[in-house]
């Protein structure tokens, strides 16, 4: 009798849609190596999104941050391997710490709540 593991099809993508997603996560890792570039080094964190794909959340050394999104985590974990960049497991701790937020993004974060700019 077989076991089911022996009965399963593998499912894989075709070529197109992995050759697809190679080039998407060449794409993000070269905006990743730039953002670096500019901001003197950068680490990163990935976060699940749901069916939108995984945020690349980068702090720079200088503590500028910003992020991207991938399709899928897999190109997402492709891109930050392609641009060489540290990858934490959280965001949370020293690495946290690193951003620098400026009066902009107080005001947004606080929103109409305390006078800062409204969100529409």
């Amino acid at each position: 009798m077989p076991f089911m593991a022996e009965n399963k099809v593998e499912e894989t993508a075709s070529p197109a849609a992995d050759a697809r997603a190679e080039r998407k996560a060449s794409k993000l890792a070269k905006q990743i190596k730039a953002f670096a570039g500019a901001h003197g080094g950068a680490e990163g964190q990935l976060a699940y999104i749901g069916q939108m794909g995984t945020r690349i959340v980068l702090v720079g050394e200088d503590g500028g941050w910003g992020d991207l999104v991938a399709p899928s985590h897999a190109v997402a974990v492709s891109a930050a391997e392609k641009a060489g960049i540290t990858v934490h497991e959280s965001f949370d701790g020293d690495f946290a710490a690193k951003v620098r937020t400026g009066p902009y993004e107080w005001s947004r974060m606080a929103g109409i709540q305390v006078g800062g700019p409204s969100n529409a």
